[in-house]
C-alpha cells in the first residue's frame, strides 16, 4: 500500500485529510465530507488508488450516488484517471445498480426480465382506478394519501403481508387502505411491473430470501463506496448492510466507504434517517473517520455564516468549514415591506451583477415554498429578466410522452395492463372507457392479460368500427414485437409512430400547443436513435431502464443563460457564484410545519445551512415585513435563524417602500447593491468591479430585530375613517377585521382603488 511518506501522484493536489482518506484500508471508513470539500475528487481517487494497488478488479468495485448526474460525473473523473478499465466497474444510482440485479435475478420470485418500471404518474393512475373500484373515497382515502403511504412502507421494507398483520381489524379506514394496498400489489405482480420503491426492497427481500444470490453478490464486490450516505433511508442503509456481510461460506465482506454530511440531511419527508450515518461508527465498530474541512467553493464569510448557522444544532459532528481563498464579499441583508418589495430587491441585485459581468445561469434564487414564486415571476417579468423554475413538468411526465412510451412498454412487457390502456384510445380510434372495461372483463374471465384480450375482440360484439380498430391495434403490436427482437429502438418507434399517426392527429389540429406537443414526440424519437448510436448492442429493455432511471436533478440546464428558481431542497447538489435566499421568516424557515415534526427545526436549519454553502461569491439574505399567505396579509417575523448569524457578517440594507412608489424601488439596475462587492476571492468570466455607485439605505440589525421596521402601535381605525397612505394616497376604511397585530384595514382609495392593509406596519395615517 502506498505509504504517506512516499510520492504518489494520485495524491497530487490533495490535502492531508484527502489523501489519509484515499490510502486507508480497513473494513470500513466514514468520510465526514463538509460542503465544497472535494468528496467526489477523493471517492474517484480512492477507487484508482484500489485499482492501481491491484487490491480489486474494476468488476469487483461497486460505487453508490443519489443521482444518474452525479454517476456519470464519478465514472468521468475515475476514466481520467484510469482510462477504459473503469468499464467494468458498477458506478450508479441505487436504483440503477438494483434494476441491474433484479434483471438477472428477477425470476426466482415470479418475474420475467422484461419487467416494467413504473414511474409515480404510473403509480398513482393505478391507485386512482383502485380507490374508485374499491369505493375507498368514502374512507378519507386519496391519491396522494395512499401514495404516499405506501411509498412509506416499501422504505421502511414493509410489505403488503407484514403490515396486514399490524392493522386493526376495526379501523375500517385502516381496513379499506390495507384492501388497495393489497389490490395494487396484485395488480404490480399481474403485470410484471415494479414501482420506484420496490426496485430497491425487493432486492433486499430477494437477498433474504435467497441467501446463495445473496452471497454471489457479496463475493463480486470486494470495496463498496456510498456518496451522500445522510440521505439513505432504511431500505437502502439495508440494502448496505447486506452486501457487506459475510457469505454463509465465510468469505469476508466488502470493504465499506460512506461520504455525508450529517449537516446536509434534509430529506426526512422522503425517508432519509440521519441516524443511518450518525450512527455509522455503531453499526461498523472499529471503522475509521476521516473529517474533510477544508472547503474549495465559497469565501471565508459565507463559510462563517454557514458555521454559526449549524453550530446551533446538537447531536452532530463537530467540524468548521474553512478556505484559504480569502473573506470575500460581505453578505447583503435585505428587510422588504412586502413580498413584491422583496422580489424588486431581487431583481434590481441581480440586474447590478449581470451588468458588471456575471451570467444569468451563474445566479440563483431559492425560496422555502413553491408559493413564494408568484411574487418574484411577476417581478421578473416586469424587468424582463430571463429566468426558469427548475422543478416543473419533467420530459417523461408529459401526457405525450407517457402515450408515445406506452406503445414501447406494451411491446417489451405484454402483461403490462396500465400501458395497454394507456395507448388504447391514443390517438383516438374510437375505443372509449366501455370497450376498454368490456376487453378487461373478458381478460379476467379467462385469466389472460388484456393485450391478449385484444386479439378476441371480433367475438364480443362491439360493432365492426371498434371490432376494426382493436384488430389494427393488435397487428401493430404484433409487428413492433417482431421488430424489437430485431434491435434498433429508433426504428421501431418510427414504425409505431408512422402506423398510429400520432403526430400526424397532433399536427391536424393546428394548435400551438399540440405542435409543441409533435416537437416533444419528435425528440423522444431523436433520443431513441441517439441511444442507439450509442449502444447498438442494447435492447428495447434497456432503453426502457435507462428511461425510467432519469432523476429530475440530472435534467438541469446549466448552459442556460436565465437565473435558476428552485426551492432549497432542489437547491441540494448545485452551486452557483451569487445565491439569493428569501423569505427567512418564522413560520416560512423555519416552516411553520417543523413544530410538529420531532427533529423539524433542526432540520429546516440544516435546509438554511445547505442553502448558504451554494453560494460561491455572493450571499443574498432577504425577508419582508409582512406576506400574504393562505389567503391572508401577516404580520412577518424575522427568522430565529438569522439571530445565529454574526452581525458583522451582514451589511443589512432596509425597503425603500413608500419613497419611490408601489414595491418600494427608487432608480433601478445597477443602481443597487453595490455595497460589500468590492472585495472577492475566486474570478468570474467577464466580471468586472463596480464603480461607486448609490447604496441602498442600511437597516440596524439591532438585537436581531430590524429597527426601522415600522410600527404603528395601537393606532384605531374604524369604517368611515379617511387615511393617507404614502404609495396609495387618500381612502377611506370600509371595514376593520382581525384582532391585535394581524388587525386588517379593508379600504378604497381615490386614485388606486380597494385595497387591504395590515395596520400594524401599513404606511399609513388618519386624516
Amino acid at each position: 500500500m502506498t505509504d504517506l511518506a512516499h510520492p504518489d501522484p494520485l495524491l497530487d493536489g490533495l490535502n492531508p485529510q484527502q489523501a489519509e482518506a484515499v490510502l486507508y484500508r480497513g473494513p470500513a471508513l466514514l468520510i465526514v465530507a463538509g460542503a465544497g470539500s472535494g468528496k467526489t475528487r477523493v471517492l474517484t481517487h480512492r477507487i484508482a488508488s484500489v485499482i492501481r494497488n491491484a487490491e480489486a478488479w474494476p468488476s469487483q468495485i461497486l460505487a453508490i450516488t443519489f443521482t444518474n448526474k452525479a454517476a456519470a460525473e464519478m465514472r468521468e473523473r475515475a476514466e481520467h484517471l484510469l482510462g477504459s478499465v473503469t468499464e467494468g466497474m458498477w458506478i450508479s444510482t441505487f436504483h440503477s445498480s438494483c434494476v441491474r440485479i433484479l434483471r438477472r435475478e428477477a425470476e426466482n420470485f415470479g418475474f420475467t426480465k422484461s419487467f416494467t418500471i413504473y414511474d409515480s404518474h404510473d403509480s398513482r393512475t393505478l391507485i386512482k382506478r383502485i380507490i374508485k373500484e374499491h369505493d375507498a373515497e368514502s374512507y378519507g382515502l386519496t391519491v396522494s394519501g395512499v401514495a404516499g403511504k405506501i411509498s412509506k412502507l416499501k422504505n421502511e421494507l414493509a410489505d403488503v403481508e407484514s403490515y396486514a398483520r399490524s392493522v386493526n381489524p376495526d379501523d375500517q379506514n385502516e381496513a379499506a387502505f390495507l384492501a388497495v394496498f393489497r389490490e395494487y400489489t396484485r395488480t404490480l405482480r399481474a403485470a410484471n411491473a415494479f414501482d420506484f420503491d420496490d426496485l430497491i426492497a425487493q432486492t433486499v427481500f430477494l437477498f433474504r430470501a435467497f441467501p446463495h444470490v445473496a452471497d454471489v453478490y457479496r463475493k463480486k464486490f470486494r470495496h463498496i463506496l456510498v456518496d451522500e450516505y445522510q440521505d439513505t433511508n432504511h431500505a437502502q442503509y439495508a440494502l448496505i448492510h447486506e452486501l457487506t456481510r459475510e457469505t454463509h461460506d465465510g468469505h469476508p465482506g466488502a470493504s465499506l466507504t460512506v461520504v455525508g454530511d450529517s449537516d446536509q440531511s434534509i430529506y426526512a419527508f422522503r425517508g432519509a434517517d440521519i441516524r443511518n450515518i450518525a450512527e455509522f461508527e455503531r453499526d461498523f465498530p472499529g471503522a475509521h473517520v476521516v473529517m474533510l474541512e477544508q472547503n474549495y467553493r465559497s469565501t471565508q464569510n459565507i463559510l462563517n455564516a454557514a458555521n454559526a448557522v449549524i453550530g446551533n444544532n446538537f447531536n452532530r459532528q463537530e467540524k468548521r468549514l474553512w478556505t484559504d481563498g480569502g473573506d470575500g464579499a460581505k453578505i447583503i441583508g435585505f428587510t422588504g415591506y412586502s413580498a413584491h418589495d422583496e422580489a424588486q430587491f431581487v431583481v434590481d441585485e441581480i440586474s447590478a451583477l449581470h451588468s458588471r459581468g456575471l451570467p444569468y445561469n451563474n445566479i440563483a434564487v431559492f425560496y422555502r415554498t413553491n408559493s413564494q414564486t408568484r411574487a418574484l415571476e411577476e417581478i421578473f417579468i416586469r424587468s424582463a429578466l430571463p429566468y426558469k423554475i427548475l422543478g416543473g413538468t419533467k420530459f417523461y411526465e408529459r401526457a405525450e410522452i407517457k402515450d408515445v412510451m406506452g406503445y414501447l412498454v406494451t411491446v417489451a412487457n405484454p402483461a403490462d395492463a396500465l400501458a395497454v390502456r394507456r395507448i388504447l384510445n391514443a390517438p383516438k380510434r374510437g375505443i372509449g372507457p366501455a370497450t376498454e372495461a368490456q376487453l378487461q372483463s373478458f381478460a379476467d374471465q379467462n385469466s389472460i392479460t388484456l393485450r391478449e384480450a385484444l386479439r378476441f375482440a371480433d367475438g364480443l360484439g362491439l360493432g365492426p368500427k371498434v371490432s376494426g380498430a382493436i384488430r389494427n391495434l393488435d397487428a401493430l403490436l404484433t409487428e413492433a414485437e417482431h421488430k424489437a427482437a430485431q434491435g434498433g429502438v429508433g426504428e421501431l418507434l418510427t414504425m409505431i409512430l408512422e402506423q398510429t399517426g400520432y403526430v400526424v392527429a397532433l399536427r391536424a389540429t393546428r394548435d400551438a400547443q399540440d405542435e409543441a406537443r409533435a416537437e416533444n414526440v419528435e425528440e423522444l424519437l431523436a433520443v431513441t436513435k441517439e441511444f442507439d448510436k450509442n449502444n447498438p448492442e442494447s435492447t428495447l429493455i434497456d432503453f426502457l431502464t435507462e428511461v425510467s432511471l432519469v432523476a429530475a436533478a440530472d435534467e438541469l440546464d446549466d448552459s442556460s443563460g436565465s437565473v435558476s428558481l428552485m426551492t432549497l431542497h432542489t437547491a441540494k447538489g448545485l452551486e452557483y457564484d451569487a445565491v439569493f435566499i428569501t423569505g427567512i421568516e418564522e413560520e416560512l424557515l423555519p416552516h411553520r410545519m417543523a413544530a410538529m415534526e420531532p427533529g423539524g427545526e433542526a432540520e429546516e436549519r440544516r435546509l438554511f445551512y445547505v442553502g448558504i454553502t451554494r453560494a460561491k461569491l455572493f450571499l443574498h439574505l432577504s425577508l419582508a415585513m409582512q406576506r400574504a399567505m393562505f389567503g391572508q396579509t401577516n404580520l412577518a417575523m424575522p427568522s430565529r435563524y438569522l439571530q445565529e448569524i454574526p452581525a458583522d457578517l451582514i451589511d443589512w440594507r432596509e425597503s425603500q417602500a413608500g419613497i419611490g412608489g408601489v414595491g418600494g424601488a427608487i432608480g433601478g439596475g445597477a443602481g443597487y447593491g453595490s455595497g460589500g462587492y468590492g472585495s472577492r476571492s475566486g474570478s468570474t468570466s467577464g466580471w468586472r468591479e463596480p464603480d461607486a455607485l448609490p447604496e441602498r439605505p442600511k437597516t440596524e440589525w439591532a438585537n436581531r430585530v430590524t429597527n426601522k421596521m415600522r410600527d404603528n402601535g395601537d393606532l384605531e381605525l374604524a369604517a368611515g375613517d379617511r387615511i393617507r397612505h404614502a404609495d396609495f394616497g387618500d381612502g377611506r376604511v370600509n371595514e376593520v377585521t382581525g384582532e391585535g397585530a394581524k388587525r386588517v384595514a379593508h379600504c378604497t382609495f381615490d386614485l388606486a382603488g380597494n385595497k387591504k392593509l395590515l395596520i400594524k406596519v401599513a404606511p399609513i395615517e388618519k386624516i
